[in-house]
């Protein structure tokens, strides 16, 4: 069977978390290319300077603000853009947030907040946006994960864990979607320069330009790869270093990291 990539004329695009970072640099690109781009996020303001970004492109961007964790919302959102032109062709769930958790001083909240945005979040857009294009028997997903799901890293107890669980849902559903049409990928970017990894503690290797991580996203689409992940001279070494025996993980994470030398956090 033919692996579908969805093109300009199949329809719409929706890309959440558009308002700065990955999310932006995509909408731009993709509308580069001549596709119609529903752009969602909270800022109606950000979603707006988007809109005028794009004026001169082949494609369009049109703002469709709203929160993710808002399930009434972004069942709206799913349905006005499926009802545009030949309705919604590829959804990018890109939203997400980074808050940083120290087991010295853990938070409930901090878990709850990034349970809500980066994985119940995906799920309230993900169940309209399948359910029109099963109706149609096609249509393209993309999940925006991380690495920090391959494995356990420093600061990333709640982050992570969202993000292991993305990996594993994307993988879960591909065996049902595969049967209807609808194809499903997998994004996991390594470090890339946004307002969610400046609160990073220790140093990001081959840290990334949002536009250059949206081009290998972009390119990614239209391949037939199931992950998209880049640069894969990082996170090939993320995804082995799972293979190791747990001292050896430890022992080299902490070393890459530095984090034994780094001090205790104090509320």
């Amino acid at each position: 069977m033919t692996t579908y990539s969805a093109k300009p004329a199949d329809g719409s695009v929706w890309v959440t978390g558009a308002s700065s970072g990955i999310g932006r640099a995509l909408a731009l690109k993709l509308a580069r290319e001549g596709f119609t781009v529903h752009a969602t996020a909270r800022s109606e303001d950000a979603l707006a300077e988007l809109e005028r970004d794009a004026k001169d492109l082949a494609g369009t961007i049109i703002a469709a603000p709203g929160d993710v964790t808002d399930a009434s919302a972004m069942a709206d959102i799913a349905a006005r853009i499926d009802a545009d032109g030949a309705g919604l062709a590829l959804a990018v769930f890109n939203a997400g947030i980074y808050l940083p958790v120290y087991g010295e001083t853990l938070k409930v909240s901090d878990f709850d907040k990034s349970f809500a945005v980066n994985l119940s979040g995906v799920v309230n857009c993900l169940v309209p946006a399948l359910e029109r294009m099963k109706r149609r028997g096609r249509g393209q997903l993309a999940i925006v994960s991380s690495v920090t799901g391959y494995g356990g890293m420093p600061t990333s107890a709640a982050y992570g864990a969202t993000k292991a669980a993305l990996i594993n849902m994307a993988e879960s559903l591909k065996f049902d979607l595969d049967k209807f049409g609808v194809r499903i990928q997998v994004i996991n970017p390594g470090f890339v320069d946004t307002p969610a990894t400046a609160n990073n503690a220790f140093t990001m290797p081959a840290l990334m330009q949002p536009e250059d991580a949206a081009a290998r996203i972009a390119d990614g689409l239209k391949s037939s790869s199931f992950e998209i992940t880049f640069p894969r001279r990082f996170t090939y070494v993320l995804k082995a270093l799972q293979f190791l025996p747990y001292p050896a993980y430890f022992g080299l994470m902490n070393a890459a990291t530095k984090w034994k030398k780094r001090p205790l956090e104090t509320d």
